[in-house]
C-alpha cells in the first residue's frame, strides 16, 4: 500500500463507496408514500425559508416575553409552522415533487 495520506484517503474513499447502495436501487424501492412523505417535508423546508424571512423584520413584544430567548427560539416556531401548513395542504409543492419522483422511477425501471 502507497504511504502518501492521499492514497490513504482513495481507500477509505473506495470501501465507503462500496458499502453504500447504488443511487438507481435505492430509488427503485421507494413507495408513494415515502415519495409523498419526501414531498411535504421538502414544502415545508421552503415554506420555512419563505416564513424567516417574513418574521426576520419583526421585533419581539415585550409585554409577552420578547428578549434573547424569543430571538434564539424564533427560528424553531418557524420552522414548525413550515411543518403545520405544509401538513394541511401547503401551497401545492409537495404535490408537484411527489409527482416528479413518481415519474422519475417510472423512467428508469
Amino acid at each position: 500500500m502507497d504511504a502518501s495520506p492521499l492514497a490513504m484517503f482513495d481507500a477509505r474513499t473506495d470501501a465507503v463507496t462500496r458499502a453504500q447502495p447504488a443511487a438507481s436501487r435505492v430509488a427503485k424501492t421507494a413507495t408513494k408514500a415515502e415519495a409523498e412523505a419526501a414531498g411535504e417535508k421538502f414544502e415545508a423546508m421552503f415554506l420555512s425559508q419563505m416564513f424567516q424571512y417574513m418574521f426576520e423584520g419583526l421585533d419581539s413584544d415585550p409585554v409577552f416575553g420578547g428578549g434573547n430567548a424569543e430571538n434564539m427560539y424564533r427560528s424553531l416556531m418557524v420552522d414548525e409552522y413550515g411543518k403545520q401548513v405544509a401538513k394541511h395542504g401547503g401551497i401545492g409543492i409537495a404535490d408537484h415533487v411527489t409527482r416528479t419522483l413518481l415519474a422519475a422511477q417510472e423512467k428508469h425501471p
